[in-house]
């Protein structure tokens, strides 16, 4: 399972950073895709999500790299599925996406900007999704009783 998750892995690092160097070096204003829902945005976001631990680079490639081996660690507790499979694989994709950008430029490129019922959702990027449609696989997963099926293996 865990070569299967870092192809997919493999995948969505190059797709993320594909579009983030476009995103950087094409995008130099917002365009509005959606009129009041959703438009690219190019931002250097130094922080974690809602810019957490904003200019706290350090610390969060630290914790980025942390995850990472944990999650490598833990993956052999899960049932060997397609979701879970994919699961694991957003998720490292998603974190070591992010952990290139911060590594190589000090912050993450974010773009995609939603406006939903008013709300000025923050914006993110692919690697972002990735890790959040991951780790909602993982509890659906966690859910559903896989976890710790392939413990005793």
């Amino acid at each position: 399972m865990k070569k299967k998750s870092l192809i997919i892995a493999t995948i969505i690092i190059v797709i993320d950073q594909l579009i983030k160097i476009l995103i950087d070096n094409l995008l130099s204003t917002s365009i509005v895709i959606i009129p009041n829902f959703f438009s690219l945005q190019k931002v250097y976001n130094t922080g974690a999500a809602w810019s957490i631990l904003s200019n706290g680079t350090s610390i969060l490639i630290i914790i980025a790299i942390i995850a990472f081996l944990l999650l490598l660690k833990y993956q052999n507790k899960f049932k060997i599925n397609f979701r879970n499979t994919l699961a694991f694989g957003l998720i490292y994709g998603g974190l070591i996406g992010n952990l290139i950008d911060r590594i190589v430029y000090g912050h993450v490129i974010d773009y995609l900007r939603f406006v939903l019922f008013n709300y000025d959702f923050p914006i993110f990027n692919l690697a972002d999704s990735a890790i959040v449609i991951g780790f909602i696989l993982l509890i659906l997963a966690i859910i559903k009783g896989e976890e710790n099926e392939n413990s005793s293996k």
